[in-house]
């Protein structure tokens, strides 16, 4: 998608992607990474969510870049949180004690700004994307990140000629194709339910590179 549209789903308030509190999904699988609890959490296009939060009370320290700089006052202004400006080569954002937000474009992210980054948690980023971007964006993760990066990832699939995306639907066998040429996907749960009418499956993948 352009950058404009995503300015302008923030300027007008048009967040339905915006979940209130931590996903159900992030708090019922996270264990099953089996993490020490200290690794450091990559969330790429992370808006405002408060998945973010709960991951940094684990005890991880969390990497949120998001396109939008209303997202990340939202996210601060919100839970009251306090935070220093922060620049790095291709982002400007924020600084906290156990959080780093990164306004920019995430395809800007490089190897050197991830270099201790062990974990992914994908909610709301592939879904994003339209299909030639979701391969840019796989492609852009495993070339950024070392080898032995784990990935929490939710993506939905439902019949995409009875609705537009965003969120888009990514087929498991989609999943399958972006990620098995370099690490393993196991799916650990799937959630059916009816979204604007439309019939819709919730599939959580746990990957493992």
């Amino acid at each position: 998608m352009e950058a404009n549209f995503w300015h302008d789903m923030w300027a007008n308030g048009v967040v339905g992607f915006h979940q209130s509190d931590i996903n159900a999904y992030l708090k019922n699988h996270w264990s099953k990474l089996e993490l020490n609890g200290d690794e450091n959490v990559l969330v790429p296009l992370c808006g405002k969510s408060l998945d973010m939060i709960w991951l940094a009370q684990q005890g991880h320290s969390v990497l949120g870049v998001e396109l939008s700089q209303k997202a990340l006052d939202e996210f601060l202004a919100e839970n009251k949180l306090t935070a220093e400006p922060v620049a790095l080569a291709n982002h400007c954002g924020y600084k906290l004690p156990d959080m780093t937000l990164l306004c920019g474009d995430f395809f800007h992210l490089t190897a050197a700004d991830c270099s201790d980054i062990n974990v992914v948690f994908d909610r709301a980023a592939i879904v994003a994307l339209p299909p030639e971007m979701r391969q840019d964006y796989v492609k852009h993760l495993h070339s950024i990140l070392s080898r032995g990066a784990q990935y929490l990832l939710v993506a939905m699939e439902y019949d995409q000629s009875k609705m537009q995306g965003p969120p888009f639907s990514v087929s498991e066998s989609e999943i399958r194709t972006l990620f098995e040429p370099f690490a393993t996907v196991t799916k650990v749960e799937e959630f059916s339910f009816s979204r604007k009418g439309v019939n819709t499956i919730e599939k959580v993948y746990l990957i493992k590179s």
